[in-house]
């Protein structure tokens, strides 16, 4: 190979190196974005949830919650949601899981979890919007799961 042949391959090689570089960033960025507005819905989720709390005494039904669902700002990037308004009862603690939804990333940074409000968000107003690993939130949901809730979501 010749200099001029050598310099081709090698901005060639650098171009393609930079190419890759840039999508793998750009899927990663896309994602991230993606979780941040799924969050931040489920934050505006919880403002709701904790104004009807604080007019009516108690948490709303599922029905009630769907309704507002189109209302939140990145919605749809929420997903399937799941609330777990019914299986709330008085004694329930900050800790327990209110609403859910499943996230499956390919990046190399997200991964598999889900975006989680939990009923301290209504009772305490701390806002506890979080993003837990698959493994992490399904064991505590396992805990907090009555075997009757487990078998209606299997239907």
């Amino acid at each position: 190979m010749n200099r001029r042949q050598k310099a081709i391959l090698k901005d060639f090689a650098i171009v393609i190196i930079a190419t890759a570089i840039a999508v793998v960033a750009m899927i990663n960025l896309k994602d991230w974005v993606n979780r941040s507005e799924a969050m931040r819905a489920m934050e505006h989720l919880g403002r709701y949830v904790k104004q009807y709390r604080d007019k009516h005494g108690s948490i709303p039904p599922q029905s009630w919650v769907d309704g507002q669902i189109e209302n939140l700002p990145g919605h749809v990037r929420l997903g399937k949601l799941q609330y777990r308004g019914r299986w709330i009862s008085y004694d329930s603690t900050g800790d327990e899981v209110l609403a859910y939804t499943e996230k499956n990333y390919h990046s190399l940074l997200l991964g598999k979890g889900y975006v989680v409000l939990r009923l301290g968000a209504m009772l305490n107003d701390d806002g506890r919007v979080e993003w837990m690993e698959k493994q992490q939130f399904e064991s505590l949901l396992a805990q907090q799961q009555s075997p009757l809730e487990i078998e209606m979501l299997q239907k």
